[in-house]
């Protein structure tokens, strides 16, 4: 019989190998990301979608998704969470098949067109309500996994499936840029085919992860309703609320910045890429340095310091409208300024964001926590985007001012209002160190210093 150290030997190796087939099958996911879900609603408005289902596209899917976790937590009882992610994703990757069939039949069949984006928003619901069915199953799985820097680990994570998601996102660039001319449904079909591919692989991976033992505990569950009844009364709950309310400020503008990008702007699909892509390589930049952070000086930290900064992107888009008389190249950069800007803050917020949730949560409870703050965040961000759709779609002027401008300024206002109450809304779980600014300002120029000079041994532990 093996003994209890042979046993411990055994589980650590398995987990250790497991860290590692994770990062893998967050990379194929990456693949998923790049070349299907981001290309979603340029996928949308080259089948005639309006602003209203580009909003809805944008928010409904997650929302539902969601919604849907509040089944799924208790279908843990009764199945393994490896299985449950397992059917979850392998369904989502084989439903890019009929999202692909949507642009076949725009293609033969041009009298139901205008029923299209509303089949597209149907089928790309059930594949995003797939995908966030997972997620209560796969989070207890990764707290099992994960138990010690767990913001660095997961930065490194993140790091690397953005890494993949920013190459495929190029190369998807190309691909639609190559069959621009009358053609470009046909480069959506390669693309989304791509995307089908990198998530089934991904399904194949998760089988390979090892999942420690879990026994479901009654005594951990509360309801929806108990939840949102104490939400206000509690630091996690005011996390929740606040985050939300961010949710709902950011997505009262922010799917439509495609839209401003491709139809206002007529900038192609490789300078659309190239912008889309700025900011997920500024989150690649930073997300190491962000956990590294979170770790030593808290997450609450990181939400603070990023929640200030996030309410500036929709000035900057605001900006943006006024400066488009000046030469391209000047304009585009300051067009990818703002979106390096936008994956730098974003990194360390989202990041932090679901690190807090690990560390103010039991392991018992955590499917729980994970659902309910998925389910009212994705509800602020859908009410967001819904009121913004429906106000640039049925009101595209208040008095001679174009809906877009309306939308960033009030984006703006209301983030920055979400930001001042974060200030003093939540609080730290887990004792930190103090955070001083000089310091943290000094650790910033030592690194960029390094990297300029080449000195090769400043590592992200030194952080």
């Amino acid at each position: 019989m093996k003994t209890v150290e042979q046993k411990e030997l055994n589980e650590h190796k398995k987990i250790k190998e497991s860290e590692k087939t994770s990062i893998r099958e967050g990379s194929f996911f990456g693949v998923m990301e790049g070349f299907g879900v981001r290309y979603i609603t340029p996928y949308a408005l080259a089948l005639g979608a309006t602003n209203l289902i580009v909003g809805l596209i944008s928010t409904l899917p997650g929302f539902l998704g969601n919604l849907t976790q509040l089944y799924t937590t208790q279908l843990i009882k009764k199945k393994s969470r490896k299985s449950l992610v397992f059917f979850a994703i392998l369904m989502q990757a084989l439903l890019w098949i009929p999202l692909i069939f949507v642009g076949v039949l725009y293609y033969f069949y041009p009298a139901i067109r205008e029923y299209l984006p509303w089949m597209l928003l149907t089928i790309y619901s059930l594949l995003i309500i797939f995908g966030s069915s997972a997620g209560p199953a796969w989070n207890s799985w990764m707290k099992d996994l994960i138990v010690k820097n767990s913001g660095k680990y997961f930065g490194i994570r993140n790091m690397i499936v953005n890494m993949v998601t920013i190459i495929s996102m190029l190369i998807a660039g190309f691909i639609l840029t190559f069959f621009t001319n009358g053609k470009v449904l046909i480069g959506f079909f390669i693309i989304f085919f791509i995307a089908f591919l990198g998530r089934f692989i991904s399904s194949l991976l998760i089988l390979k992860q090892y999942e420690p033992r879990f026994t479901y505990d009654d005594a951990s569950y509360f309801t929806f309703r108990q939840f949102i009844k104490g939400m206000l009364y509690n630091n996690f709950g005011r996390f929740v609320f606040l985050v939300s309310a961010m949710s709902f400020a950011t997505f009262l503008a922010g799917p439509f910045i495609t839209v401003y990008i491709l139809e206002d702007l007529k900038l192609t699909y490789f300078q659309f890429t190239i912008i889309s892509v700025s900011s997920v390589l500024s989150a690649i930049l930073f997300l190491p340095l962000w956990g590294n952070f979170a770790d030593k000086f808290g997450n609450i930290k990181v939400i603070k310091i990023t929640s200030l900064f996030i309410s500036l992107i929709p000035l900057l888009w605001f900006f943006s409208i006024y400066l488009n008389m000046l030469p391209f190249l000047a304009f585009f950069s300051f067009l990818i300024f703002i979106e390096l800007f936008a994956g730098l803050v974003w990194a360390g917020f989202n990041l932090s964001a679901s690190m807090f949730i690990y560390d103010a949560v039991t392991k018992q409870k955590m499917m729980f926590c994970i659902a309910y703050f998925n389910i009212i965040n994705s509800l602020g961000a859908f009410f967001g985007a819904v009121l913004g759709g429906y106000l640039s779609s049925n009101y595209p002027h208040f008095f001679g001012v174009k809906a877009v401008i309306i939308l960033f300024i009030a984006s703006f206002i209301l983030r920055l209002l979400v930001a001042l109450f974060i200030q003093r809304g939540v609080r730290e779980v887990r004792e930190v160190k103090k955070f001083k600014l000089d310091e943290f300002i000094k650790n910033i120029e030592k690194r960029f210093l390094g990297m300029l000079s080449g000195y090769k041994s400043m590592r992200v532990e030194n952080f």
